[in-house]
């Protein structure tokens, strides 16, 4: 088929691999604007921008698709459908209704739970056994739009967002891929939301990162690995007299107490309920290391952690 692929970081490169490796002809490939980074701002290139380039494929950068000039350049490619997977812009009417099948989106939840900007961490924030990655068409409103094919995923009790995303990338361009096969065939069919269930993943805010001693362990525990390992649940401690961002990276639930934020041995630290075991952590300006050789760098430590 005909495809515009619409996508930015590198849970999207999968997805445009499959459909690139299963010959559908994609004329377009749009991605967010390059962003200035590292030392030197240069500007970077997403990675599917990398990818597009590296399969020969016309790039194109919008800062928005608002405008009627870029309205009617994309209705010029004359795809029969858009892939969109982790865009990053709004598609307005005039782009959904373009294609002859519309915009299908890989969404990370079973919808209607978890619409909206952070599914995956949401999802672990909140302590879910279970997620899944979908097929939309996509409308506009925010992922309500009917879905297709769905893949439920498990959440296992440690998993942390990272390896959730790893896991739904594969997933979902398997399931794209299945997906534009039966959309080829005429037999790709769309079952509206239920009304019920719908429950929201707003964007993570720095203000919610800093990690709240007084909440349960387990809640404790989710928070980390839900935003592990980006952007990272942080707290604070007092080394050498200085206090010390640190990232909990990874977490498991252990035993004993205390007052909330207090440290027991092992770098264990009491909770509201309970106690949290931290086994990976990143000391502000280090790389990620286990608490074993934390410790050992860290010298003498507080009595409570901030």
């Amino acid at each position: 088929m005909r495809v515009v692929f619409m996508g930015t970081p590198d849970f999207s490169v999968p997805t445009l691999t499959e459909l690139v490796a299963s010959g559908h002809e994609v004329v377009a490939v749009y991605t967010r604007t390059p962003k200035p980074a590292g030392r030197g701002q240069e500007e970077r290139k997403s990675p599917v921008h990398l990818a597009a380039e590296g399969f020969g494929i016309p790039v194109f950068t919008p800062r928005s698709l608002k405008g009627e000039a870029e309205q009617i350049v994309f209705a010029s490619h004359g795809a029969e459908v858009a892939v969109v997977v982790a865009y990053g812009l709004l598609l307005p009417k005039a782009i959904l209704d373009a294609p002859e099948y519309g915009c299908l989106n890989l969404h990370g939840s079973l919808l209607p739970r978890w619409r909206g900007a952070a599914p995956i961490q949401r999802a672990i924030m909140a302590g879910d056994s279970q997620t899944g990655i979908m097929v939309m068409r996509m409308d506009e409103g925010l992922d309500t739009g009917p879905v297709s094919l769905g893949e439920v995923i498990p959440i296992g009790s440690d998993m942390t967002a990272g390896e959730l995303h790893d896991i739904m990338m594969r997933v979902g361009a398997d399931l794209m891929g299945r997906a534009m096969a039966a959309l080829e065939r005429g037999s790709l069919d769309f079952t509206a939301q239920p009304p019920e269930g719908a429950v929201y993943a707003s964007k993570i805010e720095k203000s919610e990162t800093r990690i709240d001693w007084s909440r349960s362990a387990k809640e404790v525990h989710n928070h980390i690995r839900g935003l592990s390992p980006f952007p990272g649940a942080w707290f604070e401690l007092e080394l050498s007299g200085k206090p010390v961002r640190i990232k909990a990276l990874r977490s498991t639930l252990a035993a004993g107490g205390g007052a909330p934020g207090t440290i027991l041995p092992g770098l264990a630290i009491a909770c509201g309920d309970g106690a949290v075991q931290l086994t990976q952590v990143q000391r502000e300006g280090k790389g990620a290391m286990d608490s074993a050789t934390f410790l050992r760098g860290a010298g003498d430590l507080p009595a409570t952690a901030g």
